[in-house]
C-alpha cells in the first residue's frame, strides 16, 4: 500500500466533519505529549481558557495564556500547548473545510469585557448541551452554534484593542515560515540545514531566531514534530515499526529505534505496549 494511502486512512490525518466540543483535559487523550510536543491538527481549533495559566507556542511564537483568553489555531499550523494541571477551559474542533468564516492566521484574544465573556460562554454551553443530548439534526445545530462562535470572534477581532501589530518582527516572520516548512516536510528526513537553505538564511541565523521567538532551537522543533508523529502512529495504530520509520524519513528501523529511545527512554515496541495497558 502506498504511504500516501495509509496516511489518508488515518483518523489523526482527517478533519472533524462537524464541530466537536471537549474539555482541555480531553485534548491530551491521557498523554501529555499530545499537547506538549510541536504538532499540527487536522481541524481548526478554538480554545477558551476559564481558569489558570500556561503557555502556547503557535507558528513558533510563544505567548502566555490565562483566564478569559481565546485562542484560534487554523488547521495545519505548527503548535504546542503547556497549560498545566490547574488550567481549565473548553476546546472546539472545527471542520478544516470551513475557511470563509474563520481567520486565516492564528489569533490570541484577551477578553476583558464581562458581556463578551458571557456571550462566548453561552455559545459554548449551548454547543456542549447539543452535543450531549444527541437529538435529531445535531450536526446542523452544532454548525449553527459554530457560526455564532465565528461571529463572536470576528466582532472581538474588529475591536481597536485587538488589531494586529503594524509590523511583525523579522525573527517572528522567519520562525513562522520555518514552521510552515517543518509541517510540510517533517516526513522527509531532511536536516535543519536544508530548511535554512530553503529560507535563504544560515543554520545559525535560523536557530537563533527560533530560540528568540519560540524558546526552542530549529533542530528541537523538527525533532518534536517527528517525535509527535512517531508516537501517534505507534500508540494509536498497528502499522509495522519499520513502515513508520520509512514514513518519517528514517533510513532504517534501527535508526528510528535509536531516535525513539534517545527521546523517550523507551523502544518503539515498549511505547506501543504501554499505551495499550
Amino acid at each position: 500500500m502506498q504511504i500516501q494511502n495509509i496516511l489518508a486512512q488515518s483518523p489523526h490525518e482527517a478533519s472533524v466533519a462537524s464541530p466537536r466540543v471537549r474539555s482541555l483535559g480531553q485534548l491530551t487523550m491521557g498523554a501529555a505529549w499530545r499537547l506538549d510536543l510541536q504538532h499540527a491538527r487536522a481541524s481548526h481549533l478554538f480554545l477558551w481558557i476559564t481558569r489558570g495559566q500556561g503557555r502556547a507556542t503557535i507558528l513558533g511564537k510563544r505567548r502566555g495564556v490565562g483566564a478569559h483568553n481565546a485562542l484560534y489555531v487554523p488547521a495545519g499550523s505548527l503548535m504546542s500547548l503547556d497549560l498545566g494541571k490547574q488550567c481549565y477551559g473548553i476546546a472546539v474542533d472545527l471542520p478544516a473545510h470551513e475557511t470563509g468564516i474563520w481567520p486565516e492566521t492564528p489569533r490570541h484574544l484577551r477578553i476583558r469585557d464581562v458581556m463578551a465573556q458571557n456571550e462566548v460562554t453561552a455559545i459554548l454551553d449551548n454547543m456542549q448541551r447539543e452535543q450531549s443530548t444527541h437529538r435529531a439534526f445535531g450536526d446542523e445545530a452544532a454548525r449553527a452554534h459554530a457560526g455564532l462562535l465565528a461571529v463572536w470572534m470576528r466582532r472581538m477581532l474588529a475591536l481597536p484593542d485587538n488589531q494586529p501589530a503594524p509590523r511583525i518582527p523579522a525573527a517572528e516572520r522567519l520562525t513562522a515560515a520555518f514552521c510552515a516548512l517543518v509541517e510540510r516536510d517533517y516526513r522527509s528526513g531532511k536536516p535543519m540545514a536544508d530548511y535554512a537553505a530553503a529560507l535563504g538564511v544560515t543554520p545559525t541565523h535560523l536557530s537563533r531566531a527560533c530560540r528568540q521567538v519560540a524558546g526552542l532551537t530549529a533542530a528541537d522543533m523538527i525533532t518534536q514534530r517527528v517525535l509527535y508523529a512517531a508516537r501517534d502512529m505507534l500508540e494509536s495504530g498497528d502499522l509495522p515499526i519499520r513502515l513508520i520509520a520509512e514514513m518519517l524519513g528514517f533510513s532504517s528501523a534501527a535508526y528510528f529505534t535509536r531516535f525513539i529511545q534517545n527521546q523517550t527512554g523507551r523502544t518503539p515496541s515498549a511505547l506501543r505496549q504501554a499505551a495499550r495497558g
